[in-house]
């Protein structure tokens, strides 16, 4: 049996010391990933077409169900979330374009638009707003109104193509 000498141990352990650990995951989603630019086309709501208590839904076809229905359920991991209380119409779509530039690489966001509680008659002129962005947006492929826990009819859940 031949035993090593100290000069290759050592030599082996400034090797080992000095690599970090590979993390075979991390190069797998940063390959093919390009950066679009951020979404400016936007138009901006004048009227409120939306009940703040009414349920959004939007998928384009081909979506696989069992994913429409994970996300109806709010059966996601981790979700970027973006809370545009407060906001008037032209900031919350200077808001959503940012924040969906920022997180275009994450599968599924959260935008909290609330309920419109303090908007007349009860339509929301925020959430409306939200749908039509989304539904402008080229990234988004799907979203719904989340499930009761995640803040129900004042927020929605999109997923975005990747």
């Amino acid at each position: 049996m031949t035993s090593i000498n100290e000069d290759d141990k050592q030599l082996f352990r400034s090797t080992i010391d000095a690599n970090a650990p590979i993390d075979k995951d991390a190069g797998a989603r940063t390959t093919n990933q390009v950066n679009l630019p951020a979404f400016t086309a936007y138009s901006y709501i004048t009227e409120a077409r939306l009940n703040g208590s009414e349920i959004v839904s939007y998928a384009k076809n081909g979506l696989s169900p069992k994913l429409i229905k994970k996300m109806k359920r709010g059966d996601i991991d981790y979700t970027a979330t973006l809370d545009l209380h407060g906001q008037i119409v032209t900031e919350a779509c200077e808001s959503m374009s940012q924040f969906m530039h920022h997180h275009q690489h994450e599968p599924f966001i959260q935008i909290i638009h609330g309920k419109g509680y303090h908007s007349e008659n009860g339509m929301s002129i925020l959430k409306t707003q939200v749908v039509s962005f989304l539904n402008q947006h080229p990234q988004v492929i799907a979203f719904n109104s989340c499930p009761d826990k995640d803040g129900g009819s004042g927020a929605v859940f999109a997923l975005l193509k990747q």
